[in-house]
């Protein structure tokens, strides 16, 4: 299966990037693509600006989606919701085709350095993605990222249990398609 991976935002230092590659460090026989959002910044999104027509990088963001089997998004909470880089990116992508995550298979995952671990972006996530054609099959929220992540994995015990759990039901979903 083609899997494709980002992290929500245009941080080049993200912690949910870190979480993301640790995820995808335990899916052997699968082609991995792993997006940078840098690769497609844009005009921000307005009506007026719609008019003139999508940004390529939109149209390419959405045939790189189209063209996976799964999806696996770290989700990066800036002020209790989607960064900017990611929310602009959603707008246009969303505007050029309403099923913008095409009912691939996604897991879901977020981080923070505080004690929620990227919740409310990670429930905003679960409430519109699905509008969006999103199949969120698992999730998973991280707290305290520099307590409880180190050289890329979780040190905490039961989250990383909790974490292989999720992750385990992500890989069986991928296992029938």
């Amino acid at each position: 299966m083609k899997i494709t991976a980002f992290a929500a935002t245009n941080s080049t230092q993200s912690i949910n990037l870190a979480l993301v590659k640790s995820a995808l460090s335990t899916l052997e026989g699968h082609e991995i693509q792993v997006l940078d959002l840098n690769d497609y910044e844009m005009p921000i999104y307005s009506p007026e600006r719609n008019q003139v027509g999508i940004p390529e990088p939109a149209l390419t963001f959405n045939q790189i989606l189209k063209e996976s089997d799964a999806l696996i998004i770290g989700l990066a909470e800036h002020n209790g919701t989607f960064s900017t880089a990611f929310k602009n990116i959603f707008d246009w992508g969303s505007r050029a085709d309403k099923t913008l995550f095409q009912q691939k298979p996604m897991f879901l995952l977020s981080t923070s350095p505080g004690p929620r671990g990227g919740q409310f972006v990670m429930e905003a996530a679960k409430n519109i993605f699905p509008f969006f054609g999103g199949n969120i099959q698992a999730h998973f929220s991280l707290p305290n990222f520099q307590d409880n992540f180190k050289e890329g994995t979780i040190v905490n015990a039961p989250l990383q249990l909790e974490f292989e759990s999720r992750l385990d039901a992500f890989k069986s979903i991928l296992q029938q398609n």
